[in-house]
């Protein structure tokens, strides 16, 4: 895609899943990809997958809701590459539970990580951006922030905060060069969604108008779209990647 090629992104939380997805979509389009997880190890590991199948990445260990470990990412990766082009704020945690049996730590956890990662990250790298005068922020949201979820309150909260968050950022950062984005997938098939009981997944296919789950391509397509000129003039939007799940 136009303007990709040679560029630097950090996608977080990127080891498995839609976040690996992404970060090996924007490796083959030609960007210098930073893999991110707590664990270092893994985040290497995933990286060398992405190398492994010819695109470019390194690994480095994150706590992307500590301000401290943030701000090393971003000092570690303008040391090394000089630039931050591209922020994917993909990293998330799951407590599901009843609002009545949910515990307060499920609460502060889920909302720790999943909103406050997306503040963090996306303010430390608001100042390099700005500096730049160019910058694509893309935040995964979930089309549960938007409708809601049984058992998911304090996931379905973080990823409507997180749409709240996006549109805010779009219009403070906007005359800086800087667009500001959400992607709010439906049912994609992962390894955690391929564990669900039969009956869950055959209800989210049978509700999705195409028919069918997505797949992590569906996603980091809409991602790399975004991430490129040819949406330089999107911003503060949230594209759902479900299928027309909740049209």
């Amino acid at each position: 895609m136009n303007g990709l090629d040679s560029k630097i992104a950090i996608v977080t939380g990127a080891t498995q899943g839609i976040g690996f997805g992404i970060a090996d979509r924007l490796a083959r389009e030609g960007m210098k990809v930073i893999v991110t997880s707590r664990d270092a190890s893994k985040a290497q590991e995933a990286a060398s997958k992405i190398v492994e199948n010819g695109g470019s990445a390194d690994g480095l260990g994150v706590v992307v809701n500590e301000a401290d470990s943030v701000k090393e990412m971003y000092e570690t990766v303008i040391e090394r590459y000089g630039a931050v082009h591209v922020l994917v704020n993909n990293a998330a945690a799951v407590r599901d539970t009843l609002l009545l049996r949910m515990k307060r730590e499920d609460w502060d956890e889920v909302i720790g990580v999943n909103l406050g990662a997306v503040f963090q990250c996306t303010q430390g790298v608001s100042r390099i951006m700005m500096k730049q005068r160019f910058g694509r922020i893309i935040n995964l949201s979930s089309i549960v922030g938007v409708i809601g979820n049984a058992g998911q309150a304090n996931y379905a909260a973080s990823k409507a905060g997180i749409i709240g968050f996006t549109k805010s950022v779009a219009r403070e950062l906007g005359g800086r060069g800087i667009t500001v984005n959400a992607v709010a997938p439906g049912f994609i098939e992962t390894s955690m969604t391929v564990d669900l009981p039969a009956q869950i997944r055959e209800g989210f296919v049978s509700d999705t108008p195409l028919g069918r789950p997505g797949d992590t391509n569906d996603v980091a397509g809409v991602v790399a779209f975004l991430a490129s000129d040819d949406a330089a003039f999107i911003t503060g939007q949230v594209l759902h990647v479900d299928g027309g799940l909740v049209m």
